[in-house]
């Protein structure tokens, strides 16, 4: 860092300072500010804020991107790169370039994402074990992590140890699950794409892993579905199954009906928005990377959002070009695409992404120092340091880079467009094509001045087809890369942009606006008698609605005239929209159809994938999924995912009428209130303040039935292992009547250990408030409000920290898409809060709060 930023990052802010700051620097955008304060300002350690607002972060950027340039040819300077990043406006990036690049008080990744792996011993514990502990260390710095599980013998297979046959891939699947959440700290979980090859024996298990509460909630899960298997569906003829899946000589075969599997992952997708599908003969097929799969880059597996699939340890950083920037006079009849300005700044943006990738390798650098400098024993660190030697080869060698977009919808609509109709449609593959076409210009240009990624070969990629689609629509270009080579093995991409969309005030990546506009709630304080009041809840609380502008949508009303003081009416703002060019252009109203092969056309100039949702109302039905799906493998995409409004929600819970064969207790999942001897158990550890806290929760048909809770560790405390996380709780009478509860699991000898007398290792005011937690889930009331009736206590400022514990604790069995009632985003005031395992997420803003 150049001495005058250091100078600068001496400067502090508290917490309140920084908000108020920004809130200014955005123009009264409270969203974005928040946003902005909590996620990407510098901190330290302590939370310590060293940065006011974003022009503070673009200056550190800028500052270390001309740092790197100082050492090629043609530097771009400091200026430069800052008026090129600042206020959002042109080029951002993304996640952990934004929050790492120039940060002394992390030493951290500047990868969004990574895929692991293995070779040869990847089926054995092993290399089980040792992917899960490669996962825990990427996601401790902040990195998405994608695997595939394929390479898992089936359940049922012979296997050389004490357990005869092999238990499958679920388990493992709930394992890595597991390791996800662990990794979590304050509020933040990893993120995890879990994938698994349709020809897999397994995958129908794999498939409906996610359907039983509780399972799995900590990866998305994504199906590689290959070109055989869809022509088996459309044809209607059988299809092997074998392991291994790419074996000329499978240890293990059968054929199967496709259309009853194809019909599970449809209703699966329809019922709770997964697995998502990879179509992966289309991704293997235009993939550049793949040209060099025996040198090490054979695609295995996709990030968690699905835009990169990656070979193992190969990692992508992010960065997107804001397209509504370059139309001149927007929401006029003389809009217009600067497009000499947008050529000017691809070429801007990969030179950029390649300066990154020097400064991530600055930061492996610090990693591996960190790891050596460790106090631990060499073999204990071994598994992290070759992990991060791995990715270091790969980013040394490949340099790959992820240059996507944000602001397709407000760009179109900017354009007089309309999202999804074939004039909308051709214009945004122009856009992309042009991207594809100068990212490689710029590229090769940049292979000139500073060399090749090192394993480079013409000759490897001439057959290739996204290679060859470029060589046809610029000859000279293709001519010049067989020359020069090319400096990155592979360039683009288009990622969700939610952050980055709100601090640049657009609509996210390549989707449509969700909603132009749309009306939220605060809370009336009592004792403001001029405040208006439009709504009263059932609990008496007073709400004042007001209006919400998407900021393009507002920039559109200011352009035509329109009032933006006044307090429209709901039929006058419906009248607006109408009169836009977002009318028709939402997400729920694009047809699919049009959407999927929208997607289909711009995938054929992306080199890597796209993130994209397919929104669809609830009333949808599977059919239609299904001939989505369909039509996404016909028009050449990658991957879809589709969701149905509420499906999150699943099997978990419906907002269905029981059936009239139904008895009200079926219906309501009544418990009986006579205790079974032995129950079922999770394990839950937490943390509140400094003190450590373990739970007990007994279960029936996955629900919780009872809960007990104490300290963890201390000479009072429970003594139990950090790697147990279920076992069984067994009821049993004392002597003098009393009941006795133990806690019993098994060691990693398969020998049951047993934890006697849960009751005597717990304060006994904890144990009686358990009790009567515990009556209140055995009569049934749901989850959610168990949670509300928890928070609600009034108990001493002792056991606050218990009280928030068993609250946490029990969260994470709220069905997903549950609504949460009285209470409010810490973001922007919303009411709009859903449960989203176990955490509380906001519908209107998208933020998380899981504490």
């Amino acid at each position: 860092m150049k001495a005058e930023a250091l100078e600068q990052a001496q400067v502090t802010y508290t917490t309140d300072e920084a908000y108020r700051k920004s809130l200014d620097y955005f123009q009264g955008d409270d969203l974005a500010a928040r946003v902005w304060v909590n996620k990407y300002a510098l901190k330290d350690s302590a939370g310590t804020i060293y940065e006011g607002t974003p022009d503070d972060m673009h200056h550190r950027i800028a500052g270390e991107i001309a740092r790197i340039e100082e050492r090629y040819p043609n530097p771009l300077s400091e200026t430069e790169v800052f008026e090129l990043i600042r206020n959002f406006k042109y080029i951002i990036p993304q996640g952990s370039p934004m929050t790492g690049i120039g940060n002394p008080h992390q030493i951290a990744s500047l990868s969004n994402c990574f895929v692991i792996g293995n070779d040869g011993d990847s089926d054995s514990y092993g290399g089980i074990m040792k992917i899960d502990q490669e996962q825990v260390q990427l996601m401790k710095r902040r990195g998405g992590v994608g695997h595939d599980l394929s390479h898992i013998r089936p359940k049922g297979s012979p296997v050389k140890n004490s357990a005869l046959t092999s238990t499958g891939i679920v388990p493992f699947m709930e394992r890595y699950s597991n390791s996800t959440r662990e990794v979590a700290q304050d509020g933040r979980r990893g993120a995890l794409m879990l994938s698994v090859a349709i020809k897999h024996p397994d995958s129908e298990d794999f498939i409906d892993a996610k359907m039983e509460q509780g399972k799995v909630t900590g990866a998305n899960v994504s199906v590689r579905i290959d070109d055989a298997f869809m022509n088996a569906v459309a044809s209607g003829e059988s299809y092997q199954q074998q392991y291994p899946i790419n074996s000329s000589n499978p240890v293990y075969q059968k054929n199967i009906d496709p259309t009853q599997l194809w019909k599970k992952i449809v209703h699966n997708a329809w019922r709770s928005a997964e697995p998502g599908i990879l179509f992966w003969d289309t991704i293997l097929r235009e993939s550049v990377p793949d040209c060099y799969a025996d040198l090490g880059y054979q695609t295995v597996s996709t990030n968690p959002c699905g835009e990169i699939p990656l070979c193992p340890y190969d990692s992508c950083r992010l960065l997107a070009i804001n397209l509504f920037s370059y139309v001149e006079k927007p929401f006029t009849s003389e809009a217009y695409f600067n497009w000499e300005l947008f050529k000017q700044h691809i070429h801007a943006a990969q030179r950029m992404m390649d300066d990154i990738i020097d400064l991530e390798l600055e930061k492996i650098d610090a990693i591996l120092e960190k790891i050596a400098e460790d106090p631990e024993r060499e073999e204990l660190k071994r598994t992290e340091m070759n992990l991060w030697l791995n990715i270091q080869t790969k980013a040394k060698e490949g340099r790959r880079t992820g240059i996507g977009i944000t602001a397709e919808g407000d760009m179109l609509a900017a354009m007089g467009l309309r999202y999804g109709s074939d004039e909308g449609t051709a214009f945004a593959v122009e856009i992309h094509k042009t991207i594809a076409l100068e990212a490689y210009r710029s590229s090769v240009i940049t292979a000139k001045e500073r060399g090749a990624f090192t394993i480079f070969d013409a000759k490897r990629e001439e057959n290739n087809p996204f290679i060859q689609r470029l060589k046809i629509a610029d000859p000279g270009l293709y001519n010049d890369m067989i020359e020069y080579g090319r400096r990155n093995i592979a360039l683009l991409t288009i990622a969700p942009t939610g952050t980055t969309s709100l601090m640049s005030q657009t609509s996210s990546g390549i989707e449509p606006v969700f909603m132009p506009v749309y009306k939220r709630r605060r809370k009336v304080n009592p004792n403001d008698k001029d405040a208006r009041v439009d709504f009263v809840d059932e609990v008496g609380d007073s709400w004042e609605e007001y209006v919400v502008f998407h900021p393009r949508f507002k920039q559109w009303m200011e352009v035509n005239g329109h009032d933006l003081t006044k307090n429209y009416a709901q039929k006058e703002l419906d009248k607006l929209v109408e009169l836009s060019p977002y009318y028709k252009s939402t997400s729920n109203d694009v047809d699919y159809l049009k959407k999927v092969k929208m997607q289909g056309e711009i995938q054929k100039w992306i080199d890597h994938s796209i993130s994209v949702t397919i929104n669809m109302p609830s009333d949808v039905t599977e059919e239609l999924v299904g001939a989505v799906y369909m039509e996404a493998w016909k028009s050449g995409c990658k991957g879809v995912t589709v969701y149905r409004d509420g499906s999150r929600s699943g099997v978990l819970i419906s907002n269905d009428a029981p059936k009239a064969e139904e008895t009200q207790a079926e219906s309501q999942h009544t418990f009986s209130t006579t205790r079974p001897t032995i129950l079922a158990a999770d394990v839950v550890r937490f943390q509140n303040s400094k003190d450590k806290w373990i739970a007990f929760i007994g279960l029936i048909d996955g629900k919780p039935y009872e809960i007990f809770t104490g300290f963890v560790d201390d000479e009072d405390g429970i003594l139990l292992p950090r790697w147990v996380n279920d076992g069984v709780i067994i009821k049993s009478r004392e002597a003098d009547g009393s009941s006795r509860y133990d806690f019993q699991y098994k060691n990693k000898r398969g020998h049951k250990t047993t934890i006697e007398g849960l009751s005597y290792k717990f304060n006994p005011e904890y144990w009686n408030y358990a009790k009567l937690i515990s009556s209140t889930l055995r009569h049934s009331m749901p989850i959610e409000k168990v949670v509300d009736l928890i928070n609600s206590l009034q108990l001493d400022e002792a056991i606050n920290t218990w009280k928030n514990g068993v609250a946490r604790a029990l969260k994470r069995y709220v069905p997903d898409g549950t609504a949460a009632n009285k209470q409010q985003c810490q973001n922007c005031n919303s009411t709009n809060l859903h449960y989203q395992e176990g955490c509380l997420t906001c519908k209107d803003c998208g933020s998380s709060k899981c504490g």
